[in-house]
């Protein structure tokens, strides 16, 4: 019999919990998913690995850097979406597309 989705959702915070409470060490714990989502960023800024490791990394800072502050941007704007009543919350501007478009002064989504 195939599970709800409150029922997936739940065993997912089951397992989640589970997880947690055996765990020693937190940190250790999530250290590969910390290493892999950072090292995304290196790869975006130098894909063929020709850069010196010092460039690869302060491009790689700047590059996650602009992720968070996609992220923020998207936030104020579905806080600011919320606040006047829209129940559709646009989410443009995360993407690396839509942060280059608002860096010239265009806005997705303006009609």
């Amino acid at each position: 019999m195939a599970l709800t989705s409150e029922q997936r959702r739940l065993r997912a915070a089951i397992a989640a919990h589970t997880l947690w409470a055996n765990c020693p060490d937190r940190s250790a714990q999530t250290a590969p998913a910390r290493t892999a989502f950072l090292q995304r960023f290196e790869r975006q800024v130098d894909p063929d690995g020709t850069l010196a490791p010092e460039e690869r990394a302060r491009r790689a800072e700047h590059a996650r850097k602009a992720w968070f502050k996609r992220l923020a941007l998207a936030s104020s704007r579905a806080r600011a979406a919320r606040s006047a009543g829209r129940s559709e919350v646009p989410i443009s501007g995360i993407t690396d597309e839509g942060s280059a478009q608002l860096s010239q002064g265009g806005d997705r989504d303006a009609a």
